[in-house]
Formats: structure tokens, C-alpha cells, sequence
């Protein structure tokens, strides 16, 4: 997923033992292995498995492999891992979630931005759709 050229890389770390208070703005991606309590805006959120978010997370993506209280606004994807728990509602274009994760909350699915009907978001899809011409 984070792959892409598009991917911001790995640039802000709250540590294990490390608790953050307040909102956090973060240009780029942010791993949690400590504890955050406040509402983060970030590009990319990773939650670790010691990880714990108390606050609402919107985001361009995020992966839970920790806890989360508090809802995620995502505008790509939410991945739960098997160890992840969200306690709180989900808003994504896409959902995924491994055998033995945690979700007590609501989701919804939006489409994502960039698909949103308009020629120029068309022309972006058919560009990234294989040739019918086979060689």
C-alpha cells in the first residue's frame, strides 16, 4: 500500500513510551508505538501494535495494528490488522480488516476523491487502466 510513488515516507515517530497530548498536524506519514491524545491530520497514519490513539484521525490512509478511540476520516484506506481495535466510526473509500481485529463503531464508504465523475478525473482512470490492444 505504501508503495507508491505517491507515499509519503516514514517521517514523524511517537516512540513506546512516549505520550503526545494536543493536535497534531503532520505533513507526511506518522507511526504511533506510544500514545496520542487529540485529533491528529496527517497524510499517512500507522498505529503499531503498542500503539494507542485516544482522538479522531483524518488522513489520506491508515493502518491499525494497535488502538484506536476515537472515529478515522480517510480519504484512501483504513487497514485493521489481526491485532488491530477500533472503537469509533470509519469513513473510507476502501475498508480492509484481518482475521481477529476489533470494530465496534459504523462505517461508510465514500468514493475517493479523485474519482469523482469530472472528465479530468476520467482521464486520470483510463490512464491507469491496462490497453485492450494485446501485443
Amino acid at each position: 500500500m505504501f508503495n507508491r510513488k505517491s507515499a509519503q515516507k516514514l517521517e514523524t515517530i511517537v516512540g513506546n513510551e512516549s505520550t503526545v497530548t494536543g493536535e497534531l498536524n503532520i505533513k507526511g506519514t506518522l507511526r504511533v508505538d506510544g500514545i496520542i491524545e487529540g485529533d491528529i491530520f496527517a497524510d499517512w497514519v500507522i498505529v503499531g501494535e503498542t500503539g494507542k490513539i485516544h482522538g479522531n484521525v483524518k488522513s489520506r490512509g491508515m493502518v491499525v495494528g494497535g488502538r484506536v478511540e476515537g472515529n478515522i476520516e480517510a480519504s484512501e484506506i483504513v487497514e485493521i490488522k489481526g491485532k488491530g481495535e477500533v472503537d469509533g466510526e470509519i469513513c473510507t473509500a476502501k475498508l480492509a480488516m484481518s482475521e481477529g481485529a476489533l470494530f465496534d463503531g459504523h462505517s461508510s464508504m465514500k468514493k475517493p476523491a479523485s474519482l469523482d465523475g469530472s472528465s479530468e478525473a476520467k482521464g486520470k482512470l483510463k490512464s491507469l487502466m491496462p490497453s485492450s490492444n494485446a501485443s
